[in-house]
């Protein structure tokens, strides 16, 4: 291996971390590492002062322009759009990334709500930790309004997260185990006693599927939607599995050998106050290339 190919190959887990917290597609970070490693492999690396910064600059601002495309297809998505995670192998090097919080499913979803500016500045001041200076200098804009756009997509988030602050994945980890079960033997009551008060219910469907919408709102509404699920599921043999995604629980279900839904869930600490289901099939067909043959038990 060149010296140029080896160093582009030890910053590539971080690059790609960068790339997709920034796109929420394994597939997208991919393309935007292809295109940043053809302007590497024509760049001049002896001229650089610095080849870190300039890989992650050129990275961020790949992204950004495809961001800003996203964003408009996504403003015609039929209903919401969720993230796809990250293949749950772990021989790939993607698979290895540091699992902090803003790895999970829950917070790319609350990255959507900034704008892409806003998501750039933050995720490099505050997740990759580079300081407002050089982040300015990555983005080519100004140190004030570099700290402007972190503030505001602090604020944003803040005003965003649950509740009760950082996950526990634990507590996450039995609520979905109890969510299977009561998908298994489906009762009203026990469904109900899941979700909190103000629980809502969100699902990607891409227009493929079967899925809401909208958000659903409502302990009671979100009971009623999933006492109806379980009972089509019931009838059809769907099984259910616990993985970890992107470093937190989520439940797979599965008919006939094809994953049909990974959901997680988000907590307030007395019960589940947000499931995310994502059903779309071409988000669900890598994921599911890498977990069929998983030895994870099923919960039938």
């Amino acid at each position: 291996m060149d010296t140029q190919t080896a160093l582009f190959q030890q910053h590539r887990s971080r690059l790609f971390g960068l790339a997709y917290r920034m796109l929420g597609t394994p597939a997208d970070a991919e393309d935007v590492l292809h295109d940043a490693w053809l302007r590497w492999d024509a760049q001049d690396v002896d001229a650089l002062d610095d080849a870190e910064a300039w890989l992650v600059t050129v990275t961020t601002r790949l992204a950004l322009d495809r961001l800003r495309r996203a964003k408009t297809e996504r403003a015609h998505y039929p209903g919401p759009w969720l993230p796809e995670p990250l293949l749950a192998d772990a021989d790939q090097p993607e698979a290895r990334l540091e699992r902090a919080e803003s790895l999970t499913l829950s917070f790319l979803v609350l990255l959507e709500r900034l704008s892409a500016d806003e998501r750039a500045a933050f995720l490099l001041r505050e997740i990759f930790d580079y300081s407002h200076a050089e982040t300015a200098a990555m983005l080519d804009i100004s140190e004030d309004a570099c700290r402007q756009r972190v503030h505001r997509a602090k604020q944003r988030l803040r005003d965003e997260r649950p509740r009760q602050g950082a996950p526990d994945h634990h507590r996450q980890h039995r609520l979905l185990e109890r969510f299977a079960e009561a998908l298994r033997t489906p009762d009203m009551d026990t469904l109900r006693a899941l979700f909190a008060e103000d629980a809502v219910h969100i699902s990607d469907g891409g227009g493929l599927v079967t899925a809401t919408l909208r958000p659903l709102h409502g302990a009671e509404r979100l009971a009623r939607l999933y006492l109806q699920i379980a009972l089509h599921q019931q009838a059809d043999g769907v099984c259910h599995e616990i993985h970890t995604l992107n470093g937190a629980p989520a439940l797979l279900s599965w008919h006939d050998g094809n994953l049909i839904s990974a959901s997680w869930i988000d907590d307030d600490g007395t019960g589940i106050s947000a499931i995310h289901a994502l059903r779309h099939p071409g988000k669900l067909a890598r994921l599911a290339a890498v977990t069929k043959s998983k030895g994870s038990a099923s919960l039938h």
